[in-house]
C-alpha cells in the first residue's frame, strides 16, 4: 500500500520526490503530499493534495514552487479517516518540529492518542500517522533532541507495522527512517540518498539499495547512511545492486503497464525457466532444497493471498498428481489465525509476488516459530519473505507495474511445475524420461504464449461486445477450475464488472438461479477427461439464457456446436495448460476493462503490494 519516497543530496528535491512518488502510483493511493526543508527560510514547507499525484504536481509546479534539497513525500491509500487533505501525509508535530511520512497500520493509536491528549498535543486529523509522529515529537523534546533516542522510545511503544521517514526541522539536510513489517529501502548514488518503499521509485537514479529490516533505523546526511537497531546500536548493512534496467519499469510505447506486461509473458517464463534448468536437469541448489529433504517430505502447505493462490490452487492438481504429497492450500489470512496442526515431515510454500504481503509474511513467521521449514517463492530480491524463509525460489519477472498480475503470475507458474517435477523424481513417482519430455514441453511455452497473443484482435472484438455486461461467470472442473479462479479475479479487479468462478459441477447446486439472457459464462475446457462433462454445464446454462464463451485446446472443434464463441490455445501437457489458458482470459479482462474506460492500471480501492491486514 502507499508509497514513500525521499532525498536530500546536492539536487532539487521536490522533482526527485515527485518523479519517485509517479513510480508508486500503481500501489493504490487516493492522496498524495511532500514535504521539503526551505534552507532559505530554515523551515519545513508542506504541501498536501486530495486525488491524483497530478494535483500535487500542478500544485507545486512540477515541485519547482518547493525550495531545498531534502524532503520526503508520500501517497496514500486509506486506512484511518477518509481520503481528505487534512487527513494526507506528511503528518506534523504542534510545531512541526517533527514531519513524517508511513506506510502501515499503528494499532495502539487509540491508546497512545489518548495518552498524548494528556500531554497537551491537540490533532487535526484521523490518522493513525499523526499520533506517531506526536509521539516521536514528545520523545525528541524529552531526550534534548536526541533523533535515534526518540525513534527509539517511540517505537518500542508502537504495536503494528511502519514505514517511516522522518524530518526535523533543526537538521536540516537530514532524513530518518525506520522499519517494522512495512517495506523500505535505501538507495545512494553520487549526488544523494534516497528512502522508498519499492525499488521501481528510484531505479532511474540508482540501482544501488540496501534493504533495512525489521525493527531497524537508517540516517541519511549528505556525507553518509547510517544503520542502527532499534536500541540505537550502529549496524552494517550489505549493499545490493538491483538488475533491473529503468526501461523495463517504463511502459515501452504499450497504452498500459498490463498490456506490456501481458506481452512479457513468453520472456518471463523462458527466463524463470532457464534460471532453474542446467544441463538438461531440474537444479535447485541455489534454492537450497537438496534430495535428501524431498524425499523424506509427506506433506506440502501452500500458503498465498490473491492470484498467488490461485497458483496454489493449480499447484495442488499438479504436485498430487505428480506424486504422492498431499497438499493442502490456504488464504494467509485465514491460515495465520487458525492452529494448523503441521506434521514435522512438511514444507510449508509462501508465495508472494513482492514479498512482503501483510498476511503472508505473519503465516510464514507463524510457521517458522514451529520450526517447521518454509519456502519463499517471490518476484523482489532481498524483500522480507526472500530474507526470512529457510529456501527462496525467485521468480524472474522484473518489475510488475500494474495492480493487477500476470506476468508474475505466470513465473509462479513455473516454478510451482518445476518443484512438482523435481519431487516426482526424488520421490520415485515420475521415471527419469517422463520428467525429460515434461521439460521439453514446458520449454515450448514461451513459442505458445506468443501464439496466443497473435489471437488478441478477436478477443478484443468479443470483449467490445460484452463492455456493458453486469455479471459474468466462469466454469471448469479441475486444473480448468484453478484457471476460472484467476480469470475471473482479473475481470473484476480492473473492469468491475462482477463474476465468479465455480467448479463447473457446483452450479445445480444453486448458482445457476443467477442465470438470465444475455449472462456471460465463459467455460474452461482444457482438460480432456473433464472437458465434456463442463460442455454438458455449459448446455444447461445456455438452455437458460446464457452466452457462451469457450477456451479449449486446438482440435476440440465439436464445442462450436455448442458455444457461441471460442478461444483455442496450444495443446500441451494437461499439467501446464494453466500457462495457456490463462492469457485470452488477462486479454479479456483487459479489453473489457479498456471498452469501459476503467484507469487499467491502478483500479479503484486496490493496491499492488498489500502491506497491511
Amino acid at each position: 500500500m502507499c508509497g514513500i519516497v525521499g532525498y536530500t543530496g546536492d539536487e532539487s528535491a521536490a522533482p526527485i520526490i515527485l518523479e519517485g512518488l509517479s513510480k508508486l502510483e500503481y500501489r493504490g493511493y487516493d492522496s498524495a503530499g511532500m514535504a521539503v526543508f526551505n534552507d532559505k527560510i530554515q523551515k519545513i514547507e508542506i504541501v498536501k493534495e486530495k486525488g491524483r499525484l497530478q494535483g500535487l504536481i500542478e500544485k507545486t509546479n512540477a515541485g519547482n514552487a518547493m525550495m531545498g534539497c531534502c524532503g520526503i513525500g508520500h501517497t496514500r491509500w486509506a486506512t484511518h479517516g477518509i481520503p481528505s487533505q487534512k487527513n494526507a501525509h506528511p503528518h506534523f508535530s504542534d510545531d512541526k518540529m517533527v514531519v513524517a511520512v508511513h506506510n502501515g497500520i499503528i494499532e495502539n493509536f487509540h491508546e497512545l492518542k489518548e495518552y498524548l491528549q494528556n500531554k497537551g498535543y491537540e490533532f487535526y486529523s484521523e490518522t493513525d500517522t499523526e499520533t506517531v509522529t506526536k509521539l516521536i515529537d514528545y520523545y525528541y523534546k524529552k531526550t534534548e533532541h536526541n533523533p535515534l533516542e526518540s525513534l527509539s522510545k517511540a517505537l518500542i511503544r508502537v504495536r503494528g507495522s511502519y514505514a517511516l521517514g522522518i524530518m526535523f526541522s533543526d537538521r536540516p539536510g537530514v532524513i530518518y527512517a525506520a522499519r517494522k513489517d512495512s517495506p523500505l529501502i535505501v538507495g545512494k548514488n553520487d549526488g544523494g540518498k534516497f528512502i522508498a518503499s519499492d525499488v521501481p521509485a528510484i531505479l532511474s537514479r540508482t540501482r544501488n539499495v540496501y534493504y533495512i529490516d525489521n525493527m531497524e533505523m537508517v540516517e541519511l546526511s549528505g556525507e553518509e547512511i547510517k544503520f542502527y537497531n532499534i536500541d540505537g546500536e550502529e549496524i552494517t548493512k550489505e549493499q545490493v545492486t538491483i538488475n533491473w534496467d529503468a526501461q523495463s519499469a517504463e511502459k515501452g510505447g504499450y497504452e498500459h503497464f498490463m498490456m506490456k506486461e501481458i506481452h512479457e509473458q513468453p520472456k518471463v517464463v523462458k527466463d524463470t525457466l532457464q534460471a532453474f534448468l542446467k544441463d538438461g536437469q531440474i537444479d535447485l541448489k541455489d534454492v537450497g532444497l537438496n534430495e535428501e529433504m524431498m524425499k523424506s517430505l509427506k506433506k506440502l502447505y501452500i500458503i498465498a493471498c490473491g492470484s498467488a493462490y490461485h497458483v496454489g490452487v493449480t499447484a495442488k492438481y499438479v504436485i498430487e498428481d505428480l506424486t504422492d504429497v498431499m497438499v493442502e492450500v490456504d488464504l494467509a489470512s485465514e491460515f495465520r489465525y487458525r492452529d494448523p496442526k503441521i506434521p514435522e515431515d512438511s514444507l510449508v510454500v509462501i508465495i508472494s509476488q513482492s514479498g512482503e504481503t501483510a498476511d503472508s509474511l505473519a503465516a510464514l513467521r507463524m510457521v517458522k516459530e514451529k520450526e517447521i521449514n518454509t519456502l519463499g517463492i517471490v518476484n523482489v530480491v532481498g524483500s522480507s519473505i526472500a530474507r526470512e524463509a529457510d529456501y527462496t525460489m525467485y521468480t524472474i519477472a522484473g518489475p510488475e507495474i500494474a495492480v493487477a498480475t500476470t506476468k508474475a503470475y505466470s513465473a509462479q507458474l513455473i516454478c510451482i511445475y518445476l518443484l512438482a517435477i523435481y519431487m516426482g523424481r526424488v520421490k520415485g513417482s515420475l521415471e527419469e524420461k517422463v520428467c525429460q519430455d515434461m521439460l521439453q514441453e514446458m520449454m515450448t511455452l514461451p513459442d505458445k504464449i506468443e501464439k496466443i497473443l497473435t489471437d488478441k484482435d478477436r478477443i478484443q472484438w468479443f470483449a467490445n461486445k460484452f463492455a456493458s455486461a453486469k455479471d459474468m461467470f466462469f466454469i471448469g472442473r479441475g486444473l480448468d477450475y484453478a484457471i476460472c479462479l484467476e480469470g475471473s479475479l482479473k475481470m473484476k479487479e480492473i473492469s468491475y464488472v462482477h463474476s465468479e468462478a465455480y467448479a463447473a459441477g457446483e452450479l445445480k447446486h444453486g448458482t445457476i438461479s443467477l442465470i438470465e439472457d444475455g449472462t456471460l459464462v465463459v467455460g474452461l475446457m482444457t482438460q480432456t477427461s473433464l472437458g465434456e462433462k463442463t460442455l454438458s454445464n455449459m448446455v444447461e446454462v445456455k438452455s437458460r439464457g446464457a452466452y457462451l464463451m469457450g477456451v479449449t485446446e486446438y482440435g476440440n472443434y465439436n464445442i462450436e456446436n455448442t458455444v457461441n464463441f471460442v478461444v483455442y490455445v496450444p495443446k500441451t501437457d494437461a499439467h501446464f495448460t494453466s500457462s495457456l489458458a490463462i492469457i485470452p482470459l488477462q486479454l479479456l479482462g483487459y479489453y473489457i476493462s479498456v471498452a469501459r474506460g476503467v484507469d487499467v492500471d491502478k483500479p479503484r480501492n486496490l493496491a499492488k503490494s498489500v502491506t497491511v491486514e
